[in-house]
């Protein structure tokens, strides 16, 4: 045993050592947030159990009717949904592991359900049936967890005092101080994928926290040549947290470092165990930030998403090399390829819970540049994308990709009654409504939002409190919006390149199809109430809602029957352009640009000249283009705050500008030869720090330096009083008409899909 790190834990919020379980918590639920090469994990069981004792561990094998016995006075198992660990539930913004028990799920009393009853009577009765350390769809982990540690507690005191000493943190062959009550938990670790690294088997392990001792010891499960599985005794290691003087430490310990083996992967280098996983776990212990959030994808498989994810990478990968869109491919790619792996598992999971067969079919409302909708078609879902404003990058899908050019509002002819789900990806105005539409459609439809922009029925969302995150509290309310209609929502959280990587999911509702009509009365008064007007006018009665196109899908088994066909034709033509709520705006066709780029440029021109003279401490800009030839040192002046600069500028100004996407702060971004912004603060750009960047520069990069070279007039050489801090030769930009060259037309590859 060796203690191969420890550092020392400032607790000025007295967080310790509630903050510590919170840390470990991380580290058990989420450890691809500190180690990269994995996917994720799962976590199967829990038990809480007493120490080991020496007597108890040096008894023979129980066997026959004493060991049904002795099974049935065991603690209840339990698998894990939720959060784990004893700590409190304040901790690092990471996840759900923060929980302590008093959040958990109760325990369900063993032999509730029948299946895992039946698998811990084949784990018990059946030596020749070991557990297996790897990891199938389907096993009874818990059983397997009870099993386990039975029979690694009978081998610690007769066969391996020093384990019983390393767990206890005490010398080998004493016992704890005091009685502990230890928290044991089964998890399977979930290795990465790659091109180059096809997917590893999970391997699964034991995690003991001893909450009095403060430790927290890692046994990995191995299986040897006969498929019994044991403990892996040269890769147990330990975080420990102690105290001496009012400072709290951490420290990693190894049971046996001169034998551990890395594969890089699960079992890192210790030299990693110390150089990052302590740091990590130093600076959550000290987090007082709470979590809002899901873990990540808690609500499907991650074995199953990581190889549908990988499968799906490699096979739209060459999407970056022709992606003729301004946006960024890397991002939009992979991010639509993660979306898409998701939705894929989560309509597997559905199709074998509900016996389907058939495909589920789908529309995306809001599809953009339309490439979630051409993997979902490519890989069998039937389905279509509608979007307010024409992509370039659809001409590229081929025919089998179906994308529309429309607007949607929320109103009786923008029903979809034959679908099964509806998809809202970074949808904007049409987040909120889209559990309505769903609802509206059929019985049988579901949907899927991923919300981005924050949008209320009519416009902006207004917030209602500030106790949350802007971001928590738009959840909410869709959440809300959901509820209302009659869904049961649930949330999970993508592994996407993206700060917005919460999704809302509408799978079931919570009402019987004959609930129908009473249901839509509630949304339509929700609806109304959240726009602010009563429900109804003084002395009337409430309008009834509007008819819809079908009450149940088609063919659905839950679907109720069909209104009478005449009532229901007159009525969706009476109201057929009438919206639903009135206020409701689509999205413009032709986007408006609002980066300050079509300012007009006396108006630009005027403000940096303003700016500029602010920074500069008031001195006198040059209006012409001949610099002063004063001696004294360069002035690079000084720095200010956005906010002080905004209260330098008249009113009409401002106003001007906060119709502009960023305002202030994206006008001086465009205008970086002359500013440069950082951190909130704004100051002159000062060229002579330049240069060495700009060699650092990707070799793309440095070919536009040398196209854009000299095509534009120095503002330092025509505006700053000491001009231009380059020479002429060195400065890439013109110093007078006479320097000036014409601008290169790059020019543009083919694509080609």
């Amino acid at each position: 045993m060796a203690e191969v790190g420890r550092v020392a834990v400032r607790d000025p919020g007295a967080l310790l050592p509630g903050g510590f379980w919170a840390a470990v918590a991380v580290w058990l639920e989420r450890p691809q947030v500190a180690n990269k090469r994995l996917c994720g994990v799962r976590l199967d069981a829990r038990r809480s159990v007493g120490f080991p004792r020496a007597e108890a561990c040096g008894h023979s094998p129980i066997t026959g009717p004493q060991q049904e016995e002795r099974a049935a006075a065991r603690p209840c198992l339990r698998s894990l949904s939720g959060g784990l660990g004893p700590g409190p539930s304040t901790g690092p913004e990471l996840g759900t592991a923060g929980r302590g028990p008093e959040e958990s799920q109760p325990r369900r009393p063993q032999g509730e359900d029948p299946r895992e009853a039946a698998a811990a009577a084949q784990l018990a009765g059946c030596p020749g049936q070991p557990g297996k350390a790897g990891v199938r769809e389907g096993d009874f982990p818990a059983s397997d967890l009870d099993s386990l540690w039975d029979a690694f507690s009978r081998s610690l005191a007769g066969g391996n005092p020093e384990m019983l000493a390393f767990l206890t943190g005490s010398r080998a062959g004493s016992q704890p101080e005091a009685p502990s009550e230890l928290d044991v938990v089964l998890r399977t670790v979930i290795p990465k994928t790659g091109p180059h690294c096809p997917l590893a088997a999970p391997r699964r392990e034991i995690v003991v926290q001893d909450v009095l001792n403060g430790t927290v010891t890692f046994l990995p499960l191995e299986e040897d040549d006969r498929g019994n599985v044991k403990v892996e005794m040269s890769n147990v290691y330990q975080v420990r947290l102690s105290q001496s003087q009012e400072e709290w430490f951490i420290s990693i310990l190894i049971f046996c470092p001169e034998k551990w083996h890395s594969d890089g992967i699960v079992y890192p280098k210790p030299a990693w165990l110390v150089e990052e996983l302590l740091a990590r776990l130093a600076r959550w212990s000290v987090e007082s930030k709470r979590s809002g959030f899901k873990s990540t994808l808690s609500l499907i498989s991650i074995i199953k998403y990581s190889k549908t994810y990988q499968m799906l990478k490699e096979k739209y990968k060459d999407m970056v090399k022709v992606w003729p869109e301004v946006t960024d491919p890397e991002k939009f790619v992979y991010e639509d390829v993660a979306i898409a792996a998701y939705l894929l598992i989560l309509w597997e999971e559905e199709r074998a819970e509900r016996g389907l067969m058939a495909k589920q079919s789908f529309v995306d409302l809001g599809c953009g540049n339309g490439l979630l909708v051409h993997i979902l078609s490519t890989e069998g879902h039937p389905g279509r994308g509608i979007d307010v404003r024409r992509r370039k990058i659809w001409d590229m899908y081929g025919p089998q990709t179906c994308l529309e050019e429309g607007a949607i509002t929320p109103n009786d002819k923008n029903l979809f009654p034959h679908v099964d789900w509806l998809i809202g990806n970074h949808s904007d105005e049409l987040t909120p409504w889209i559990p309505v539409i769903a609802a509206r459609s059929s019985y049988g439809c579901r949907f899927f939002v991923l919300p981005c922009c924050f949008f209320g029925f009519t416009g902006k969302y207004s917030r209602r409190q500030s106790r949350k995150t802007q971001y928590r509290e738009y959840l909410d309310f869709i959440k809300e919006v959901g509820l209302a209609c009659g869904f049961h929502v649930e949330e999970d959280c993508l592994r996407i390149p993206s700060t917005k990587r919460v999704c809302l999911i509408g799978k079931s509702r919570t009402y019987s199809p004959a609930g129908e009509g009473s249901m839509d009365e509630q949304r339509t008064q929700y609806i109304n109430s959240r726009r602010g007007r009563p429900m109804s006018p003084p002395g009337e009665a409430p309008a009834p809602p509007p008819p819809r196109a079908a009450l149940g899908r088609a063919g659905h088994p839950d679907g109720p029957q069909a209104p009478d066909a005449e009532a229901a034709k007159g009525g969706a033509e009476a109201r057929a352009n009438q919206l639903w709520l009135s206020g409701f705006q689509p999205r413009e066709k032709a986007e408006r640009v609002r980066n300050c780029a079509t300012l007009p440029r006396d108006f630009i021109d005027q403000v940096v000249l303003q700016v500029a003279h602010l920074l500069l401490d008031g001195e006198q800009l040059n209006t012409g283009s001949a610099p002063s030839s004063s001696s004294k040192a360069w002035n690079r002046g000084g720095s200010l705050s956005l906010a002080e600069v905004a209260r330098k500028l008249d009113r009409g100004t401002l106003q001007r500008l906060k119709r502009e996407c960023g305002g202030l702060q994206t006008l001086l971004r465009n205008n970086h030869q002359v500013f440069e912004v950082l951190n909130g603060s704004v100051h002159i750009r000062d060229w002579r720090e330049e240069k060495p960047h700009r060699q650092q520069c990707p070799e793309a990069k440095r070919r536009l330096f040398s196209e854009a070279f000299k095509t534009r007039i120095c503002w330092f050489f025509s505006h700053h009083p000491d001009g231009c801090v380059l020479p002429s030769d060195g400065c890439p930009f013109a110093h007078g008409p006479a320097e000036l060259r014409p601008p290169q037309t790059p020019k543009r590859q083919k694509q080609v899909l």
